[in-house]
């Protein structure tokens, strides 16, 4: 099955969830799905036809990338060191330029395969000497696919925005280059250095797969491994492992300078988004740099998205921000739409997920349509999630079949500032840690049964699974809110029959009696379909 297809497929099951009854007679809403991307783009690789021009070591690459013809393979000297500031030119005609290594396909892993730094002495190494990107596509460049290249930026540097660079701040979509794959790369900063972006994608068509990008981190700034706001898509960003330092991947924070633009139709699957503990101050691993931590995964500026199969680990912040940001004031239809986040695993994080429906500072179109559908949520030790509004409503809120545990604080918090502060929420399925306070709102007097009057809540699991004083007090204070049907409480993992990695014993209570007679919490068959790596208890 394609891609696509499984993408519809998945969307269908959901599709099918949604028609459950309402809990307590309140009407379900119908709950509108997030709009699948239109384009999921192709990367298969197939050699092109035309000449393989070697570059040997001492070679001038950049006139060997001037001199290119569509068609053309650029096979570059393993080991050899390419000094410079590398432009991919903007060409006449449809076929590829391959600008790789030498090393031989059956010396090499092969595609499909996500490259580590062990790889390296079988690529050419591509340095920056200065602050510009080693490697650049300007101005309408186009169908250009590197791989197995070492692309790095020298250690005396102090500070670089971006080491590969497709697009900047064009004005025109029709001046925006195109067709660029990143295949099997590794892409680096240095250890101590400033390196704000690995890949600054504002580009359309373009993917990054299986390659490895890290040491992008810096101080007093956001830096990310992968950053795109100039750029319409499609984006593919496949089974790759990405570290960054603010963020891991954002789309957005900064306003687009093509009028009316939001990155659309991105496919987010199989990477591994971390932060090392080497960063954290206070770790027992922390190395002495207070690089600017903030989340894994933040969408500022962004529609049709989706993210699946990934494993996001170590942050002490959130793991997946969605907030629209009209960031300078000069794009107000900046949003946040058409979100689906499923099958994922998320490992030891302060906070889960945050959701804001408008930007609270300057005009911004709201964020619709979201789905948080069987993911994985382990050492979660704050909350598990927070919703935000300035009399805004947020549209059409999916949160289903999700295990989130421990929790240290409460399952989750709502700020909307208005009523109704959402529309079509469905909250249902899902197995939570109780944290201290259950479920919390900021005011007596809040609770989804004001913001959300409409809102479908059912068979929710919250279990205690420490000390965390007043357990039933807390549930109290949160008017109409609380039954066996609405949420389960469990005085403690044994009661709610629940494993240390989020399973369920043979005998929970928990199984089979979601909405849809599964199991509440994670899908695990699901989950493993999504990261065939993933083993339950790793």
């Amino acid at each position: 099955m394609s891609q696509l297809g499984s993408l519809l497929l998945a969307l269908g099951t959901l599709g099918q969830l949604l028609m459950a009854p309402a809990a307590l007679g309140q009407p379900s809403g119908q709950a509108h799905l997030p709009a699948p991307p239109r384009v999921l783009l192709d990367t298969t690789y197939t050699p092109p036809s035309g000449r393989t021009i070697a570059v040997q070591a001492g070679g001038d690459l950049q006139a060997a990338l001037n001199a290119a013809q569509p068609g053309d393979v650029l096979a570059l000297e393993p080991g050899a060191v390419f000094r410079g500031n590398f432009v991919l030119p903007n060409k006449t005609g449809a076929g590829w330029v391959v600008v790789r290594t030498a090393t031989p396909d059956d010396k090499f892993p092969p595609p499909g395969t996500r490259v580590t730094p062990a790889a390296a002495p079988l690529m050419p190494k591509i340095v920056s000497q200065n602050g510009s990107p080693a490697v650049s596509a300007p101005l309408g460049a186009h169908h250009y696919r590197l791989i197995g290249l070492d692309i790095t930026v020298a250690p005396d540097v102090k500070m670089i925005y971006a080491i590969v660079a497709f697009g900047g701040n064009q004005t025109a979509e029709a001046d925006t280059p195109h067709n660029l794959i990143i295949d099997r790369c590794f892409i680096h900063g240095q250890p101590g250095q400033n390196s704000a972006r690995g890949i600054l994608l504002n580009s359309a068509s373009s993917a990054v797969i299986d390659s490895h990008i890290s040491e992008i981190h810096g101080v007093g700034f956001d830096s990310q491994a992968i950053l795109g706001y100039n750029g319409p898509g499609p984006f593919q960003i496949v089974n790759n492992f990405l570290e960054g330092g603010a963020e891991n991947i954002m789309f957005g924070g900064a306003d687009p300078k093509i009028p009316g633009l939001v990155p659309s139709d991105i496919e987010i699957r199989g990477n591994h988004l971390f932060k090392p503990m080497s960063w954290r101050p206070g770790d027992p691993t922390f190395a002495g740099i207070r690089w600017t931590v903030k989340n894994l995964l933040e969408l500022k500026n962004a529609h049709r998205v989706v993210i699946e199969g990934n494993l996001l680990e170590n942050v002490w912040g959130t793991a997946v921000v969605l907030t629209p940001r009209n960031q300078d004031g000069t794009a107000p239809w900046s949003t946040v739409g058409d979100v689906l986040l499923r099958n994922n695993v998320v490992k030891n994080v302060m906070s889960g997920f945050v959701i804001q429906a408008s930007d609270n500072l300057k005009r911004s179109a709201p964020t619709k349509r979201v789905a948080i559908v069987n993911n994985l949520w382990l050492g979660v030790t704050r909350t598990f999630f927070g919703l935000a509004g300035q009399g805004v409503p947020l549209e059409d809120l999916i949160v289903d079949h999700n295990t989130a545990i421990p929790v240290g604080y409460s399952v989750h918090y709502a700020e909307m500032g208005g009523t109704p502060g959402l529309i079509r929420f469905r909250l249902t399925n899902n197995l939570f840690g109780f944290g201290a306070y259950g479920v919390a709102f900021p005011k007596p007097d809040e609770g989804f049964a004001k913001a959300a009057p409409a809102a479908m809540i059912a068979k929710n699991a919250l279990i205690t699974l420490a000390d965390t004083g007043d357990h039933q007090g807390a549930i109290r204070n949160v008017p109409r809110l609380i039954d066996q049907t609405m949420y389960t409480s469990f005085p403690n993992a044994a009661a709610a029959g629940l494993n240390p990695d989020g399973t369920l014993t043979p005998t929970s209570p928990n199984r089979r009696a979601g909405t849809d007679s599964k199991d509440i919490g994670v899908d695990f068959v699901e989950l493993q379909r999504a990261i065939p790596v993933y083993r339950p208890g790793n």
